[in-house]
This record gives structure tokens, C-alpha cells and sequence, in this order.
């Protein structure tokens, strides 16, 4: 994690702050507990819409974006950057890095061991997502 004092853009500080880990899991779970509370839904059928939602937002939020949108003294520095090319100052391996990899990696290892592996299904949603 990163010191956010030395961090100058606001728009990617928040990312190394203390906290975000578990926030950002609470916003997770909820999501896919309100999925589960959708009456016509299985779980599989939600634990499939918790992992294609999140790396929907995932793309837009950190690969879509770009520029610092809160930051205007930035004189345009990052006005071509993408969020994901902000964090951590572009440095790679870093843990924000790590952890914003991995979470879609364990969403669809849950995803794939909930549809109990049914071969049409698991198919149909592997190249779905």
C-alpha cells in the first residue's frame, strides 16, 4: 500500500488507502447478496451476474477512463492515462495491483465451482465472460 500523502492524484490515492481492501470486498458481497435476494435467480445465475457486473465495472472504471477528472491542477498529465496506468505511478506488481487482479480471478474460480461444472453451461459462460 502506498502512503496517500505522497500520492498527488486524488483519483487514484484512494486505491492504496487503508480500508479499501475491505471496502471494496464489503461492495462486493453486497452486490451478490442483493443478487441472491432476486427471487427468480439461482445461485449460480447470481454468482455469474456478481462476476460479469463487477468486471463490467472493473473495465469502465480502471481501463476506460481516463485522465484525473477530480484533479484539475494536474495541468493534464494523466489526460491520457487510464486509471489502471495511474495506480501506484504506473509501478507493476504492486499490492493494489495484485489485489485488483486477483479479486476477478477468485469471482470466476466461485462462479465456475457453483454451476457445478455443468459442460454446456460452463461453456456458454466462459465465452460469455
Amino acid at each position: 500500500m502506498s502512503n496517500t500523502n505522497e500520492d498527488s492524484n486524488t483519483s487514484t490515492s484512494w486505491l492504496g488507502s487503508r480500508g479499501m481492501w475491505v471496502t471494496y470486498s464489503v461492495f462486493v458481497t453486497l452486490l451478490h447478496l442483493f443478487l441472491l435476494s432476486v427471487p427468480f435467480l439461482s445461485i449460480s445465475m447470481a454468482w455469474t451476474l456478481t462476476n460479469l457486473i463487477h468486471n463490467v465495472c472493473n473495465y469502465f472504471f480502471l481501463h476506460s477512463l481516463k485522465g484525473a477528472p477530480w484533479e484539475i491542477q494536474d495541468q493534464g498529465d494523466a489526460s491520457n492515462r487510464t486509471h489502471w496506468e495511474q495506480i501506484d505511478y504506473g509501478v507493476q506488481f504492486t499490492t493494489t495491483r495484485k489485489f485488483l487482479t486477483i479479486v476477478p480471478v477468485i469471482l470466476w474460480v466461485i462462479k465456475i465451482f457453483n454451476i457445478n461444472f455443468i459442460s454446456g453451461y460452463n461453456f456458454y459462460f466462459i465465452m460469455k465472460n
